[in-house]
């Protein structure tokens, strides 16, 4: 059964760094790149190949059905560079509260699905109109420990939209250098002990006027983003034959 854990006391797993790949080119972070880069269908087919962890979230309960939700990745340029939204989840919250989050929540039948889920959450929780966003594509569903499928909806938030958080929700809503997230430097994956079994998470630490730690769910998504950015600029390279091997799979 999952404790709630602290993050930061938390080891390094040693054979993170053998896989930790390079930078992606801050050149292929903006809307257009990354709409031709979700523009090609086969790499999101199936279980993608470069998906280095796909969730835990049949580790603790494996016979139970998982809640279908989705969490809007957007993407804001700005003159200083694309920037990602994130969220610090109120202290009210009785879950996960505190913690650097995507808008996001359940999908609900009205949403239509998962984008339609992504921009009604989004809306309520930090007050983005949805005409100001763009769907630049879906990444396949995270699992999360606490019983969620997960979809993250990538989009491109227009640098002229108003954001107000939702304080019953919402403590904050800032923004991460994409390039940033982006640099495998700045990635940590750290080992869980938990009973009996053995799971890594990933996390990173973000600087600014706040010092801000993005771990689980959130870090995890965001690695796969990386990865999915990744096999893609590494194709040209390879001659289009094949994609980033896949390095760990998830449950």
């Amino acid at each position: 059964m999952p404790t709630r854990i602290d993050p930061e006391a938390l080891a390094p797993d040693p054979d993170f760094d053998s896989i930790r790949g390079p930078a992606i080119d801050p050149a292929l972070l903006t809307g257009e790149r990354l709409r031709a880069r979700f523009a090609d269908a086969a790499a999101l087919a199936g279980q993608p190949s470069w998906i280095e962890q796909g969730g835990d979230g049949s580790l603790f309960f494996p016979g139970r059905a998982l809640r279908p939700a989705a969490v809007l990745i957007g993407v804001v340029q700005r003159e200083q560079g694309a920037q990602l939204l994130l969220t610090r989840r109120s202290a009210r919250l009785a879950d996960h509260a505190g913690q650097i989050s995507f808008p996001g929540g359940r999908i609900e039948p009205a949403d239509g699905g998962p984008v339609g889920a992504a921009l009604r959450e989004a809306h309520e929780e930090i007050g983005l109109d949805p005409r100001w966003v763009d769907v630049l594509g879906i990444l396949p569903p995270y699992r999360t420990i606490s019983g969620f499928e997960v979809t993250p909806v990538v989009a491109a938030v227009d640098a002229r939209a108003a954001f107000r958080a939702d304080p019953l929700e919402v403590e904050e809503c800032f923004e991460v250098p994409l390039a940033f997230l982006m640099d495998s430097a700045n990635h940590q994956r750290l080992v869980i002990e938990q009973g009996g079994q053995r799971r890594t998470v990933y996390a990173m630490e973000y600087k600014a006027q706040r010092r801000y730690f993005i771990w689980g769910a959130t870090a995890a998504m965001l690695r796969n983003l990386y990865r999915f950015l990744l096999a893609g600029a590494e194709e040209p390279a390879a001659g289009g034959a094949g994609r980033a091997e896949s390095l760990q799979s998830g449950p």
